[in-house]
């Protein structure tokens, strides 16, 4: 999650946002600026948490339970949307059963055409371009701006923030993402905030619950590094923004200015001006040749994407299964 460390560039000289600007990590390539064909009104960015394990030592990678695999795939996803009609931030499972569109492998430069998959399998097969052209396709909408952030940057800026509170309805544990948390309210580290937005083995909506997790984890993050605790402290707002800039990913045509645009978007849904739902879902274990998936809801989620792209006020209720 970008949030911490975008709150910190809201305090921070004009010289020293010139110094991070430059640090940028503008790799993503979603078309030929000012070529894209864009579609509906308002602005769509697309926060990305991947299970990206670079920055990480082999100890750091034990402890926090990532698996050693290489490469990178994405652990959460969340489209936020800002125009008149108000902001709305939407999590998209990463089962998500969708049509992935027609493709060339970089790999082999062999053609594929479309066909079903999960959404994460986007990522996997062609990166955030990819996972981009997928969510477009599906959704009808035009994504203007893209951020990413990895394991070791989600870690160390809820570290430099000096963690985050939260408060638990249940105990929660884990193996697999190491989640060992206990009811009630507590401050999770780097290490525990990954394994508490990671779990979903613990929900009873699966892939679902895990998404409301990291909704509730990203409303507390927002609102601790807001506090004047750490906006007043130097320390703390350079160790966030160093933090942050170690494993952020952007596109090209995304800057400084657009981070903090989309970072007031954030603050304003999570503080309650504005929507956090899920995309509308049919089933949560639908079965498909690549294993069990979520299935949105046809209807209802055709009815937010056009809510979305016509900037209207959204009026789709949070998307849990029926």
């Amino acid at each position: 999650m970008a949030v911490a460390l975008l709150v910190t560039l809201l305090a921070i000289p004009v010289g020293t946002v010139a110094w991070a600007d430059g640090r940028l990590n503008n790799k993503v390539d979603l078309g030929t600026p000012g070529q894209r064909h864009h579609t509906g009104k308002g602005t769509n960015y697309l926060l990305v948490g991947s299970d990206s394990r670079d920055g990480l030592t082999d100890r750091e990678k034990e402890d926090l339970h990532t698996g050693s695999a290489g490469g990178r795939r994405t652990d959460s996803m969340i489209l936020l949307h800002t125009g008149s009609g108000g902001t709305t931030m939407v999590s998209l499972p990463r089962d998500s059963w969708l049509t992935i569109p027609a493709y060339t492998s970089p790999m082999t430069g062999k053609r594929h055409g479309p066909a079903k998959n999960k959404l994460n399998a986007a990522f996997a097969l062609g990166g955030p371009k990819m996972l981009v052209n997928t969510i477009e396709h599906n959704t009808g909408l035009t994504i203007d701006h893209y951020v990413e952030v990895g394991f070791a940057g989600f870690v160390n800026l809820v570290d430099a923030v000096g963690g985050v509170p939260m408060c638990l309805e249940r105990d929660l544990i884990d193996k697999k993402s190491g989640a060992d948390l206990r009811k009630g309210c507590q401050t999770l580290d780097g290490s525990a905030a990954l394994a508490f937005v990671r779990q979903r083995h613990q929900e009873a909506k699966g892939d679902l619950g895990r998404t409301r997790n990291q909704q509730k984890f990203l409303s507390a993050l927002a609102h601790r590094a807001g506090a004047p605790g750490t906006m007043l402290n130097p320390y703390a707002l350079y160790s966030a923004l160093n933090a942050g800039l170690d494993t952020l990913v952007v596109d090209r045509d995304t800057g400084l200015l657009d981070l903090v645009s989309m970072f007031r978007a954030v603050q304003g849904v999570t503080g309650g001006r504005g929507r956090q739902i899920n995309v509308p879902v049919a089933s949560v274990g639908f079965p498909t040749s690549k294993g069990s998936a979520v299935l949105w809801d046809g209807a209802r989620a055709r009815q937010l994407f056009s809510e979305l792209h016509d900037d209207r006020t959204v009026n789709v209720k949070d998307g849990g299964s029926r």
